[in-house]
């Protein structure tokens, strides 16, 4: 049984596309399209050499250009994107233990407890305050409605 080129490179194109869908990532598509490209040239009756010049060069460019397309648009924002600590800053949190002065509380804040402390005098259980700063782990939260106040630091502390 002696099957055209053309037909070899059509069943590669279908294998390689069946396994994009069966695969997570997006790059084998780009291989089933270099393979439809090349089965057309198998059909004109070009030769093998140019049929794999052909598929490399476009599954290659078809690859980049969609990785640079792709990158442009889908992580336009993600070197800003805050993770961890950093994303506590200006959130709201619950106020679980009540924070007084000199004293310190508890607040919720993503499902987890955090000991925070307040940066507007005391505030009582079950208010709802703003991040204002992380430090180590303690949190310096205030009410949305007052006004930023950010103590300053004793010397030898």
């Amino acid at each position: 049984m002696d099957i055209p080129g053309w037909q070899l490179w059509i069943i590669a194109a279908v294998l390689a596309g069946a396994l994009e869908i069966a695969l997570p990532g997006f790059v084998l598509l780009w291989f089933a399209a270099g393979a439809l490209a090349a089965s057309l040239l198998a059909a004109l009756g070009l030769g093998i050499n140019l049929q794999l010049t052909v598929f490399i060069v476009v599954s290659v460019a078809l690859f980049a250009a969609s990785r640079t397309i792709f990158k442009k648009a889908f992580m336009r924002n993600a070197g800003n994107v805050k993770t961890g600590v950093e994303a506590m800053v200006g959130q709201e949190a619950l106020v679980t233990e009540s924070l007084t002065e000199g004293h310190g509380g508890t607040v919720r804040i993503n499902g987890e407890l955090w000991s925070a402390r307040s940066l507007g005098g005391t505030v009582t259980e079950g208010e709802r305050v703003i991040v204002e700063q992380v430090e180590g782990l303690k949190l310096w939260v205030r009410r949305p409605s007052t006004a930023l106040e950010v103590p300053l630091k004793k010397e030898g502390t």
